[in-house]
C-alpha cells in the first residue's frame, strides 16, 4: 500500500495532523472509520472531517485530494457504474423484486491506487464484488463528485432505459434506486 508522510504546509494535510494523522496510510484508515452519510454539502469533500461522516463521493474524494496536494499521483478517483443486485448489495433484493429487476445500474465512487481498486466505504459483506459488475468507470477530479456524478449516473440510467427496453420511465427508476439505497440504510 502506498504510503507518505503528510507535511504541514498543505491545508488538507494540516487538517490531518490536527487529528494526529502523520500519513497517507493512517489518513485511510482514519477516513475509513468515519460513518457512512451525506454531509451538509456534497461537493464539498472537506467536511468529512467537522462533520465525522462521509459517502463514497466525499471519502474518496478527500483522500484523492490529499494526494494531489502531496503531488502523489498514483492515486487515481473513479466513478464507477455497476449492476447493484442482491449479489453484491446486500439488502437491494427486495426491492429489485418488487420491480421485477435483476439489477439497477448505481454510481460508485473510489480510488485506484497503483492500478489496484481500493474502496473504503462499502464493509458489508457481499457474495461478489461490485467491481465484477462494472459496466462503466471514468477517472475524475474531486470536484466532479457533486453535479458532474449526478449527470452522470442520471445519463447513463436514461441510456439503459432505451436499450434495455424498459416500460419504467426514468422517474420510475430513479425513485427506484432511492428505495435501494433508503433499504441499505435501514
Amino acid at each position: 500500500m502506498l504510503n507518505f508522510s503528510l507535511p504541514q504546509n498543505g491545508s488538507l494535510s494540516s487538517l490531518m495532523i490536527e487529528n494526529g494523522i502523520s500519513d497517507f496510510k493512517s489518513a485511510i484508515a482514519y477516513v475509513n472509520q468515519l460513518p457512512y452519510g451525506r454531509t451538509s454539502d456534497r461537493s464539498d469533500y472537506r467536511l468529512i472531517i467537522p462533520e465525522q461522516k462521509g459517502t463514497c463521493a466525499t471519502k474518496h474524494a478527500f483522500l484523492k485530494q490529499l494526494a494531489i496536494e502531496n503531488q502523489e499521483e498514483t492515486v487515481q478517483l473513479f466513478i464507477g457504474i455497476y449492476q447493484m443486485n442482491e449479489a453484491n448489495t446486500k439488502g437491494v433484493g427486495s426491492v429489485l423484486n418488487t420491480y421485477q429487476l435483476n439489477y439497477i445500474p448505481e454510481a460508485h465512487t473510489y480510488l485506484k491506487i497503483n492500478g489496484n481498486l481500493v474502496d473504503i466505504t462499502r464493509t458489508t459483506e457481499n457474495d461478489t464484488s461490485f467491481e465484477d459488475s462494472l459496466l462503466i468507470e471514468q477517472e475524475i477530479l474531486p470536484y466532479q463528485i457533486a453535479n458532474y456524478k449526478v449527470d452522470f449516473h442520471q445519463n447513463y440510467l436514461k441510456q439503459w432505459i432505451v436499450d434495455e427496453q424498459l416500460s419504467y420511465s426514468f422517474e420510475e427508476i430513479w425513485k427506484i434506486r432511492e428505495e435501494c439505497i433508503a433499504a441499505l440504510a435501514g
